[in-house]
């Protein structure tokens, strides 16, 4: 393809990012501005003016984008000379790079990748040999320590110098441990990818300056992403007279958790001299007076950044609307109300076409319950079902079990969840002691007889437990118990809460299973609040058929999306409802905690960008919390909408949407889903 070819149908902007080949360049891309045919566009345009393909290295963060790159410029250029480009994740880049040169560091070129089964059982095995277990140390929050320590280059020794807590001095022990075992298995871990390839730039200069000439143009995709390890690795491999071009939006950085830098784009001229800055504001998805909304939320944040401001060619469309509404279930049905509604309005318009959006997976569950009732289809993004989710099957089976003692199914998947010296030993023999009794297992871990072949560790567990399971069973057999109450009680006495730090090496993996368990109270809460004089036994029958329902629907693909708004990046949606904007939920409590809220402003700003035509911002004015309902507050972010936004409330909504109409359209869809006999 020629050059004239390359560039047409591209805006001035993006033609400008295309051309400008020779040192360094910021292209920052809002939402929704093509940002990969920009970066497409620009290797093949490179291919056309000579530049040889061994010499282009583009880099991005998923296989995905990395393929996706790849078939657009074959299409564009010599598919042979396309294949010769190195386009890539930087993972895959330092795999290949450490193949070829690991030698150096002392391991083998046949070395293997450590998945999350292999560094559990390595990481153990290292805070066994110090004497650290999850009984005397935080051992999921140090190996996220040791985690941040790799994604910032720091190595066991420099992390022992530089500790100044005895956490981190033990961790360092750790860390040292770790990763000895790893290199006498001659494996590496996922962060090592990224370490080892800095090491050998660090250590052997003739290494880097061999990747320095055969690399002399480069390109990073959705650069507000990189770490510190990333951006150190791009910094030298650019050398002193860098032809590097960055494309990203500081604006859509919300993955600091991730280790993510946003300083790395935003002083991205500082760093690099006589920088290039391109700006692309044209947005081709969003009508305007989304991104009106769009610009409004980050014009009132006060937080640094490269200022732009996004426009679209595609119709001024329908204001976003801000809708109060009076609980949880009060917002779903709104929802599946408009859902309804819209798709009447709009025949063309298939379930796939719009998306529920919120902050935590947690919120998934009103959703897909009355998306269930409903008869709309749905699938999750970003996370399993609810009530698929490994902590919520723990849940019910410790419940199954508290009001069935004889099924043995349920204990055996709760026993060693978390571990309690029950370990399998124990549980081959006590799996012999019932193939011969009448005693079920749970009886026989009561049995003071059985105690006494198993060890005297295994015999405290399985004592601790039998009467936890026991105390709770009559607890739920009260007709007055309330669920929320008893639940919680008994998953803290069993050892469940505070055991997930022994089952979930990553701290905030704990945190967000702690929130799906809070949002489990909430259902059996609202569920004895909906069904009066109802207990756990009906409340488990109703979780068995709304289970059995979601199974029927598995196979559909047209269906309604829902998405933690951090997994909806880079997707888009003709319709999107934006849930839960109140105080503690978004922003969440962790960032009003540690005073971090422009992140969250931003995650804000990507939530509102997904929406292509007509964008639906709802808050609930009480939400259950452990089985109460509270008053909530409004999120402070809707502030920030101005006059972008119609604010509706509660009492309005009725007036806005046909009920009646919408009624009869929910009985109709039930009734093709499943027939008019059920």
């Amino acid at each position: 393809m020629e050059k004239d070819q390359i560039i047409a149908g591209l805006n001035p902007e993006q033609a400008e990012a295309v051309k400008t080949l020779e040192g360094p360049v910021l292209v920052l891309a809002g939402a929704g501005t093509g940002k990969t045919r920009v970066i497409t566009c620009r290797i093949a345009y490179m291919l056309s003016c000579g530049i040889i393909p061994e010499n282009i290295l583009g880099l991005t963060f998923t296989n995905k984008a990395a393929a996706e790159m790849r078939e657009r410029l074959a299409a564009m250029v010599d598919p042979a000379l396309a294949k010769k480009v190195t386009l890539g994740t930087f993972h895959s880049f330092c795999i290949r790079l450490l193949r070829r040169k690991i030698t150096k560091l002392g391991y083998l070129p046949s070395f293997t990748i450590a998945d999350e089964s292999d560094q559990q059982g390595i990481f153990k095995q290292a805070c066994g040999a110090l004497g650290f277990s999850g009984n005397n140390f935080p051992i999921g929050a140090a190996f996220s320590r040791i985690c941040d320590w790799k994604n910032h280059l720091i190595d066991p020794l420099q992390a022992q110098r530089e500790s100044v807590s005895d956490f981190d001095s033990k961790t360092a022990r750790i860390y040292e441990g770790y990763q000895e075992l790893l290199e006498q298995q001659n494996m590496v871990d996922f962060d090592d990818m990224l370490l080892l390839v800095y090491q050998l730039f660090r250590d052997f200069p003739e290494i880097l300056q061999e990747y320095q000439e055969r690399y002399r143009y480069l390109l990073v995709d959705e650069y507000q992403d990189t770490n510190t390890a990333q951006f150190v690795i791009i910094k030298m491999i650019a050398g002193e007279k860098p032809n590097l071009c960055v494309v990203g939006d500081d604006d859509q950085s919300i993955y600091s958790w991730r280790g993510a830098e946003v300083s790395n784009i935003l002083d991205f001229p500082q760093i690099f001299e006589n920088s290039k800055i391109i700006k692309l504001e044209q947005n081709y998805r969003s009508c305007s007076l989304i991104l009106e909304a769009a610009n409004a939320v980050l014009e009132s944040g006060g937080s640094r950044r490269h200022t732009k401001k996004l426009w679209s060619a595609l119709g001024e469309g329908k204001k976003p609307q801000v809708l109060a509404l009076e609980d949880s279930e009060g917002e779903a049905d709104f929802i599946s109300t408009a859902i309804y509604r819209i798709k009447d309005e709009n025949p063309q318009l298939q379930f796939q076409d719009f998306a529920v959006l919120y902050r935590s997976n947690a919120l998934s569950r009103a959703f897909e319950l009355n998306f269930r009732r409903s008869g709309i289809p749905y699938r999750v993004v970003g996370g399993q079902q609810f009530f698929a989710r490994r902590e919520i099957k723990d849940a019910i089976a410790y419940l199954m079990l508290a009001i069935n003692p004889r099924a043995d199914q349920s204990l055996l998947r709760v026993i060693g969840t978390p571990p309690r010296g029950f370990g399998e030993t124990a549980i081959a023999a006590l799996k012999k002691e019932r193939a011969g009794s009448q005693f079920s297992m749970l009886d026989l871990l009561g049995d003071e007889k059985f105690l006494k072949k198993v060890s005297p560790a295994a015999a405290r567990g399985a004592k601790s437990f039998y009467e936890a399971v026991k105390t709770a069973g009559a607890a739920l057999e009260d007709p007055e118990c309330r669920l929320t109450t008893v639940i919680s009680e008994y998953l803290h006495n069993v050892g469940y809460l505070d055991g997930l730090q022994k089952i979930y090496k990553d701290a905030k993996d704990v945190e967000k299973r702690l929130e799906n368990l809070d949002e489990f109270l909430n259902d059996a809460g609202e569920f004895q609040t909906r069904n009066p004089g109802s207990g756990i036994n009906e409340y488990l029958e109703k979780l068995r058929l709304d289970e059995s329902n979601a199974e029927d629907r598995d196979d559909n693909h047209d269906a309604v999306t829902l998405s933690s708004i951090h997994a909806s990046k880079g997707l888009e949606y003709n319709i999107v409802f934006l849930t839960a904007l109140e105080h503690e939920i978004f922003p969440h409590y962790r960032a009003l905690q540690e005073n971090s809220l422009d992140e969250e402003l931003r995650l804000f700003y990507v939530a509102i960008t997904r929406a292509k035509r007509e964008l639906y911002i709802s808050r609930a004015k009480r939400r259950m919390v452990r089985g109460i309902f509270q008053g909530t507050r409004p999120s402070p972010f809707l502030e920030k909408l101005g006059d972008s936004a119609i604010q509706t409330e509660a009492a309005e909504v009725n007036k806005v949407m046909d009920v009646d109409k919408a009624a009869e359209m929910f009985a109709k869809a039930y009734e093709q889903l499943f027939g008019k006999d059920n």
